[in-house]
């Protein structure tokens, strides 16, 4: 769509001139930095997808380690579930990840850092949530910081495989501020291509904050609408969480 490649290349023309802000989670749209190594950051989640009808989504652990300086490695157990005449739910596809930071910004540069962050779906999911089959997204993120501002975003393409499914690509771009040591505040835009052969690529926009409650708890949350058949592809989204980091 032009309206979002508009903005894709007004905010991507922003990031030599936009410290830190760390984005990921609540956004689709992920950043490239690491957990610290020999630390644990812990979110138990609940997310989901409004259609007319019907609300799918999942609720879990996503478990991240610093297992070395700049590579985070990464557990998303979740369970699904969906709601309707037919509702119900069950174990999704766990996810295990790396997130590998190989560039690293400096001031007086317009570099960014960026991560690779490759993620296994593992098929322990029901006919119901999932396909039986192991899929793997592969995707580049990046952020680049100045002052209390962060730009961050990036994608990557998804092997789907499967009766049905398609190989798709996922991409997204956000812009977020440190209102306060505790608070801060974000916005993105992200869009989706078909999935599956009865599917229809999306755009979204979601609105989060964080807000930290003590020294190692958090809240995070977001939601936002669809833009791009939202109809039959999600009229809006959401994510909430508790965030531990230890």
């Amino acid at each position: 769509m032009p309206t979002f490649k508009r903005l894709f290349l007004a905010l991507l023309a922003a990031l030599p001139c936009v410290s830190s802000v760390h984005a990921g989670p609540p956004f689709v749209s992920d950043d490239p930095e690491p957990t610290e190594a020999g630390h644990w950051e812990i979110y138990g989640f609940g997310a989901g997808t409004h259609v007319t009808g019907e609300t799918d989504g999942a609720a879990g652990l996503d478990i991240n380690y610093g297992g070395a300086k700049d590579l985070q490695l990464t557990a998303v157990v979740p369970f699904n579930y969906q709601t309707g005449p037919d509702g119900t739910v069950g174990l999704g596809n766990i996810e295990l990840a790396a997130k590998y930071k190989f560039l690293h910004q400096a001031d007086g540069s317009p570099l960014p850092d960026i991560a690779f962050f490759p993620r296994a779906f593992v098929p322990t999911a029901g006919r119901r949530f999932g396909t039986r089959r192991l899929s793997l997204l592969l995707p580049l993120w990046a952020q680049k910081d100045v002052g209390k501002w962060s730009i961050f975003g990036g994608g990557g393409y998804d092997i789907n495989p499967g009766a049905g499914q398609r190989n798709f690509w996922l991409m997204g771009i956000g812009l977020q501020r440190a209102v306060s040591d505790r608070f801060s505040l974000g916005a993105e835009i992200y869009r989706q291509t078909a999935d599956a052969d009865d599917a229809r690529r999306f755009t979204g926009v979601n609105f989060g904050a964080l807000y930290k409650v003590a020294d190692h708890w958090s809240l995070i949350g977001s939601a936002g609408p669809g833009i791009e058949h939202a109809r039959t592809q999600g009229r809006y989204t959401f994510y909430l969480a508790l965030k531990a980091d230890y």
